[in-house]
This record gives C-alpha cells, structure tokens and sequence, in this order.
C-alpha cells in the first residue's frame, strides 16, 4: 500500500494537547504517491476529522468546507471591515479589493481567495471563517473545543494537485494567520516549531516538551532565519560543497534580494535549484561520482542524474556517494546531506540525484525540499529567529518515525 495513513496507536487521529506544557502535536505521515505530507486536525460542531497537507512555510489555513457531509454549528463567517480580515489581508494580494467600495454592510463576508500552494492555483472564491478545533484530553477520550482559529473555506476545485485524501492545506510560516502563530496567540507556550518529516510517520511540535532536554535535541546546531516579505522559513547558504570540495558559482546568486536565501519547504518534493547554480551543482556533483567509479545511466524522470546501483556500498545514512554540505554561516557550520537524502532509489537497479533544476525564474536560489528534510529535526525558535537542525537521525540509528509521544513527552525509542 503506497499510503499509509494509518499510524501507530501513539499517534491520536486528532490534535493531542498537553495542558501542562501547553504544547501542541500534530502526527505527520507522507502520501508516496502525490510525495505530500498530511495531518490531520478535528474542527467544527460536532467534530470532523479532517486530513490537510502540511505547507511548512505556509501562510494561511484553508479547508473545503463543503467536504463536511453535517453543517457545522460553531462556525461563524469573519465580515469584512473586522481586524482579523484586515490581518489576513496583510498576508494575501488574493482578496477582492472592490468590497470596500461596493459594501458597506459591515456584516460583509471577508473574502480571501485560498491558493493551492501545490499548484499554485488561486480559489475563485472563499470566505474567512472561524471555528472551534478539537483537543483530547490525556486522560480520557472526550474531546473538547478549545480556541477558535480562522481559516479560509474554499471550493472543491482548489482540491486538484492534493492526495486524494487531503481536504485542505495547513501553512506553519511566520505570518500572524498561519495555524501555528493562531495557537502560539493563544496560549503561553514558547514560540518553537519543532518539525521531523519521514518517508512514513513523523510529527510536528509546537511548542516545548521534555524532550528538548534530550541529546537529539541539545545536538541542534543554529543559524539566523532570514525574513521576507512571505514571512517563510528562509536561511543564507553561502557556499555549498560536494565531497569536501567547494563548488565554483557566483555566490550573490545564493541570496538574493527581495526572497532572501534558502527556502524550507515541505511543499516541493526534492530540492531545487535555479538553473545557474544547478548547472555548476551538476557538474560538480558528476565529476565526484565518477571519481567514486559510479557509472552514469539514462535518466528516469523527474530527475536528470542517475547512476546503477551495482557496486555502490551502502550503509544506515544510505549509499555511498559524494557528501553534500550547504555552508551556512561559516565553514564550521554546515548543513550536511548523505545518500539517503540525496539519492532516490527508482528501481532495484537504478538511483537519482533527488536534487532538480528549478528553471531560470525560480524566485529563491534553493528550496530545500521535503525529502532532504526527512529524518532530520528541524526547530523554528521564533522569538530568537533562529532554525536548528540536527545531523541525519539515521546515524544514531534512529528515525522520525522512531519517536514515542507520551502525554506530549517526546521520546525517541
């Protein structure tokens, strides 16, 4: 079964909420046929449990309302002139700008028009609603309506380019309307967003649990998030290395203006590169191979590099092949990729650079995608702007989907 969204009897179906620790997780679990990861969240009177893909660097909330088969009774429409729509306005261009003008009614729906950040596709309508969100309890099985959160209901053509078990998109970016900043609003928790992505089941964190004081989390090597004007998940790749060696290119391409550096992104599946860096990337990449004696095959679409399998030693981080570092802040910190998270395995015989060419007008340098994410802990400290990331987990003989929640005491088995 490619999709297994079933997970672990650990994991609840629902939001899990520590009220001691004023946490929040959120089970993750991937789609391998779409390469999506999906949560899933519990909303409205009475509850639906309601599975959404999980944007990282998203923005904004939204849901197919007309997926619910029973009308939610909690549910209430945001008018126009309120300040939350003016707040969800400070985060989209996609409002029709007209309603100031042509209704003065201030019980006027605030429409935003959602997009499917998959696609790229814009609703041709939508509502900001808000509504209650369900919490289980740690103790009992009853689950309770907690804080209202906005987000924006779209029509089911917005659906296209999801899994098919996806009702919706969940954004975690830096915006005030993201869901994240609605529950760190709400509650006296500390700003951090602790995300660990698997090729099956991992989770998001908001907020802090005993497990910080773990060694996989003391481990977290830190570098500065940059802004923008998304409000996303962005950080300053200065130079990057293949196998100890320093790729030749312009290094002012790596931060431009305007969109900042490196992109995080759990919306692209592979890392992606504007083609002026790819091309030397590719290169460099190439030359190192064939210096390990990896022979070069036909490509298998969507990637460019592939090499046979034959031959090539493997081991708990993946085959042997060239290292690749994004060096961040200084030569002495590096974000470091092995074989699991670089090479895609498209057959018995054959494996590909799962790192692509973005094209010509890609807007970020890099976006490092979900698969090179994957069985690495990344934490977002928003009060401090910095993102920490851990080594691949897979060298302490550990995963993401290793990890045992316990009344939001985060352990790894």
């Amino acid at each position: 079964m490619a999709f297994s969204f079933f997970l672990p009897l650990f994991f609840s179906l629902l939001i899990f909420v520590s009220s001691s620790s004023n946490s929040l997780l959120l089970p993750i679990s991937k789609d391998n046929i779409t390469q999506q990861y999906l949560t899933t969240l519990s909303y409205g009177t009475p509850f639906v449990s309601t599975n959404v893909v999980v944007d990282l660097s998203g923005s904004f909330f939204w849901l197919d309302c007309s997926s619910r088969k029973i009308s939610s009774f909690s549910l209430r429409t945001i008018p126009h002139r309120s300040l939350q729509c003016l707040t969800a306005k400070s985060h989209s261009q996609t409002w029709l700008s007209n309603l100031e003008e042509n209704h003065v009614d201030q019980d006027y729906p605030c429409e935003i028009l959602p997009k499917n950040t998959i696609t790229g596709k814009l609703a041709t309508k939508g509502n900001l609603v808000e509504d209650f969100v369900a919490i289980q309890s740690n103790k009992d099985s009853i689950f309770k309506p907690t804080h209202d959160f906005l987000f924006t209901c779209s029509n089911t053509l917005l659906l296209n380019g999801l899994s098919n078990h996806a009702k919706g998109i969940v954004g975690f970016g830096r915006s005030r309307t993201s869901f994240s900043s609605q529950f760190f609003n709400s509650m006296d928790s500390q700003r951090k967003i602790t995300f660990c992505l698997s090729s099956s089941s991992g989770f998001v964190l908001l907020g802090k649990s005993k497990n910080f004081e773990s060694e996989n989390f003391r481990s977290l090597t830190f570098t500065p998030l940059v802004t923008n004007q998304n409000m996303e998940y962005l950080i300053n790749v200065n130079s990057i290395k293949i196998g100890g060696k320093k790729v030749s290119f312009n290094t002012q391409s790596l931060s431009q203006e305007g969109y900042g550096g490196t992109l995080l992104s759990s919306i692209l599946p592979y890392t992606t590169m504007q083609s002026s860096i790819y091309e030397n990337f590719k290169s460099a990449f190439l030359k190192a191979a064939l210096s390990m004696n990896m022979i070069r095959v036909p490509a298998v679409a969507p990637f460019e590099i592939c090499f046979g399998s034959k031959g090539i030693d493997e081991s708990q981080i993946g085959p042997n092949v060239p290292i690749i570092d994004f060096v961040l802040q200084s030569e002495m910190v590096k974000w470091r990729i092995y074989g699991r998270n670089s090479m895609v395995r498209v057959s018995d015989d054959v494996m590909c650079l799962g790192i692509l060419d973005g094209g010509v007008e890609q807007k970020n340098p890099i976006v490092i995608g979900g698969y090179q994410l994957e069985d690495v802990l990344v934490q977002f400290d928003l009060d401090n702007s910095m993102v920490g990331f851990s080594s691949s987990l897979l060298i302490k003989d550990t995963s993401c989907s290793n990890f045992i929640f316990d009344s939001m005491d985060v352990q790894s088995s």
